[in-house]
């Protein structure tokens, strides 16, 4: 019911940015917490940040002060813009939709492909 493209991932020197995006498309109402979530190698999918519809933003404390979540309700698009990035941050970064209502009740929990970001030192 809910599709989710991500992109703008690459590879950036440490210290640059990068800006994600992720739209949602399909035959949903409304999309409720959307937000990106991160995995490196050997590594298990850790949560980034998080923004509801009405815009409340969380943030994991790796990421504060460096990345923003925002959304585009209109567009059903979140974005995520990474600055002073780390080679830490190095991983495949996720688009998740915890919750869509559809014509046929509410549905749970989405996930993107991922799109690659690497930062190299």
């Amino acid at each position: 019911q809910v599709q989710l493209v991500e992109s703008g991932g690459g590879l950036v020197q440490a210290g640059g940015s990068l800006r994600l995006s992720c739209v949602a498309s399909g035959r949903f109402y409304s999309i409720g917490l959307m937000g990106w979530y991160r995995q490196a190698p050997g590594k298990q999918r850790d949560l980034v940040a998080t923004i509801t519809g009405g815009g409340s933003e969380d943030y994991a404390n790796s990421v504060k002060g460096r990345f923003t979540i925002s959304r585009d309700n209109a567009k059903n698009t979140v974005y995520l813009q990474m600055n002073n990035l780390k080679p830490e941050d190095t991983a495949v970064y996720y688009c998740n939709v915890d919750r869509a209502t559809t014509q046929w009740g509410p549905k749970y929990d989405f996930w993107g492909q991922g799109t690659q970001v690497t930062v190299s030192s």
